[in-house]
């Protein structure tokens, strides 16, 4: 796949095309705002990053160099955002360095609800949801992690690991 699809695009947001911006926010803000959703936990904080997104993307999109796909672009710029949001509403995180003796347990395969799962991962605390939504939903490995939240990468693993007990336990009951 041509990872420089839009770059026609992107090349008339460029210019200021107000149409060529309207295109690319139809065709990312659904999947942008659910991201920020899972991450916030808080509709009205995740329009208003979506929005702030958007702002900074077309004001800075002469610095998008075709390195990466734009929605990979899109994405870091939104991530960044939710994590400035949670820091500035100075949310605890509940983070810490140690990590529990099971955490290399085998795991046994469940199948659950994915509305309940969602359900589940929207009643986490803070630091667990955004850890949990980061590595499992987008992708993101523990390093990259620890350096978006500016934590160790034990101790995301640590969070994710007390994140994925937790919805375990929300959602069988």
């Amino acid at each position: 796949m041509n990872v420089y699809i839009h770059a026609p695009l992107i090349e008339e947001c460029r210019k200021g095309n107000s149409r060529a911006q309207f295109r690319l926010y139809n065709q990312y803000s659904k999947a942008m705002y659910n991201l920020a959703y899972r991450i916030l936990n808080n509709r009205e904080d995740a329009e208003d990053i979506l929005q702030e997104t958007f702002v900074d993307c077309f004001r800075n999109i002469s610095s998008f160099r075709f390195e990466s796909t734009f929605g990979a672009w899109l994405k870091k710029i939104l991530v960044n955002k939710c994590i400035n949001q949670i820091k500035k509403k100075k949310i605890d995180l509940t983070l810490c360095e140690t990590l529990p003796s099971d955490i290399y347990e085998e795991e046994t395969e469940t199948i659950y609800d994915t509305r309940k799962i969602f359900k589940g991962i929207e009643m986490l605390p803070d630091g667990y949801r955004i850890i949990l939504t980061l590595y499992l939903l987008e992708g993101y490995d523990h390093s990259e992690i620890s350096q978006i939240l500016g934590i160790s990468e034990s101790t995301s693993k640590s969070q994710y690991s007390r994140a994925k007990e937790k919805l375990r336990k929300i959602i069988t009951n």
